[in-house]
């Protein structure tokens, strides 16, 4: 046999024997045992605040404990998370007032709106309309909705989604950025002072329907617990149907049509000429969650982070549906906070330790905006200029192998491309989210880390079904968000495919276990919204 082929042959078993030892890491039989406790009746549906996290975050850090871990925040697997439950109840209609008459919003039926300020009761009195576009100061876009204008104390009206959801040539196109967030119109609103801030509600634009927004805005909600008790936030945040919104432009005498302009660069906000005036009743309580995390040293470049994450908390116990009051969440997210003790017993038994450290971290209150995830980001254990990247793990599925991969907000940063070379390993593609206008990037816990600039990777399982094909696989995902996602229906069952998510967990495995093994950091890409954050933060 000729030297060199011999060479390359045993180079390449050398390669196979290593890779396949470290699948053999990854054991489907312990990670459907932490899903099946997990998500099991005693843990109530994980709710914060209850006798479910309690065991929730204990049986985490007696995992952690076990496989030999430190803890994440000094002696301690603990991290406080204050944060506040509001229920916030408007007194009456949502009513407008204009020259030629007013007009009256029915709670719920028109409009939904609440407070983040920490106080039995907030007055919008009389505060003067303006239709500000998209709400959006972009300037990486050329793009500011603000220019020129002061709304202190005024209420802005402004849209779902970005100008790029009509004009494939600005922003991104139909790929939403976070500007097109709901989040971010309430943030940006807040930062130009203005009093109060209606969205309105498109079902297109939006991704989902008004009774989405009526569902989630009629109950309380959790927010963090701020120095000034969010008293730097809009007094009322809210939305309003769109036919709400073309009432409200009939009665300051403008043409629907300005939604639409809304959309060209160059456009100005207009002035409604018209107020509005609203009371808003609190019932406040404070109380504490906690992040869980544990950390496995590294051996030659121990002060730089390659962090996992996953949230713990589900819904807890809810409206009964069939009889049945206990809201599981086996899929969303027992799996991902199964896949978080999966992965980490994975490098525990690694002969050669990581260079970088690996931070195992599942978060609190992911199911009320992003808390838990938003708190350690503004208040981070390891530097965030020392923190490599984040990989985040949320509703892992089980429908079998596939030879497809979605990488949720694929184009963003380098991580696409690890992402994509452990998949050709398996044979497989990845590719983007199906509906990149729906802002899924923005949706889980990975993004809170995007935000402050650390490149941060979420995929999906795949469609394309090895066993079933791709139309087999849409129906799976159908199916789930139709009769389990956020219901008392989503509960782990013995006979689950596990076989997909195990070959997902093997491919975030080795992302992570390469990057812990560089020297260089992975970047954003040219274009996206994260980069100037990691630049700044990098100089």
């Amino acid at each position: 046999m000729n030297k060199l082929i011999f060479f390359c042959l045993l180079l390449s078993s050398v390669f196979l024997v290593s890779h396949t030892a470290d699948d053999a890491l990854i054991d489907g039989k312990a990670f459907a045992k932490h899903i099946q406790v997990l998500a099991s009746d005693a843990f109530e549906g994980r709710k914060p605040f209850s006798v479910g996290e309690t065991k929730t975050i204990n049986y985490l850090k007696t995992e952690f404990e076990k496989l030999g871990l430190k803890p994440g925040n000094g002696k301690s697997y603990f991290q406080e998370v204050p944060m506040v439950d509001i229920l916030s109840k408007p007194a009456g209609p949502l009513v407008m007032k204009g020259k030629s008459g007013e007009i009256s919003l029915n709670y719920l039926t028109d409009f939904v709106a609440a407070t983040r300020r920490v106080q039995d009761q907030v007055k919008v009195e009389n505060s003067e309309m303006v239709f500000a576009g998209y709400g959006i100061v972009a300037p990486e876009y050329g793009w500011n909705d603000y220019a020129g204008l002061d709304v202190k104390g005024k209420t802005v009206l402004v849209l779902v989604n970005d100008p790029g959801i009509v004009d494939d040539n600005l922003f991104k196109g139909n790929t939403m950025t976070y500007y097109g967030r709901w989040t971010y119109k309430f943030e940006e609103a807040a930062r130009q002072g203005a009093a109060g801030v209606l969205i309105i509600h498109d079902t297109g634009p939006a991704s989902y329907g008004w009774s989405v927004v009526r569902s989630g805005w009629s109950k309380s909600k959790l927010y963090l617990q701020a120095a000034d008790d969010n008293r730097s936030r809009a007094a009322m945040e809210g939305w309003i149907t769109l036919e709400s919104a073309k009432k409200l432009f009939q009665l300051a005498g403008i043409k629907p049509d300005v939604m639409h302009e809304a959309s060209k660069k160059g456009f100005k906000p207009v002035p409604l000429g018209v107020t509005t005036s609203l009371t808003i009743n609190n019932e406040t309580k404070k109380s504490t969650s906690h992040n869980v995390m544990a950390v496995l040293p590294g051996t030659t470049r121990a002060n730089e982070y390659v962090v996992y994450t996953a949230h713990w908390d589900h819904l807890g116990k809810g409206e009964p549906i069939n009889g049945d009051s206990i809201y599981n969440g086996a899929a969303d997210d027992a799996s991902g906070t199964a896949a978080v003790l999966e992965i980490a017993t994975a490098f525990t038994k690694l002969k050669k330790k990581p260079a970088r450290s690996i931070v195992f971290m599942v978060v609190t209150a992911e199911e009320q905006g992003l808390l838990g995830s938003e708190y350690y980001c503004t208040h981070p254990i390891f530097p965030l200029d020392k923190t490599v990247a984040d990989i985040n793990m949320d509703v892992l599925q089980p429908f079998g192998r596939t030879k497809d991969v979605i990488v949720v907000g694929k184009g963003q940063s380098d991580l696409d491309d690890y992402i994509e070379a452990a998949a050709k390993k398996q044979d497989r593609f990845t590719r983007g989210e199906p509906n990149p206008s729906g802002g899924w990037y923005f949706r889980s816990d990975h993004f809170n880390f995007a935000k402050v600039g650390v490149p941060s990777l979420y995929i999906e399982n795949g469609v394309i079904s090895r066993q079933h094909g791709e139309d087999w696989g849409k129906a799976q995902k159908e199916q789930f968000n139709l009769y389990r996602y956020h219901m008392p229906t989503d509960e782990y069952d013995g006979k689950w495919d596990l076989t997909g998510i195990v070959e997902d967990m093997k491919l975030l495995y080795e992302v992570g276990h390469r990057i812990s093994n560089e020297s260089t950091f992975p970047g954003w890409k040219k274009g996206s919204e994260f980069k100037a954050a990691r630049d700044k933060m990098m100089k």
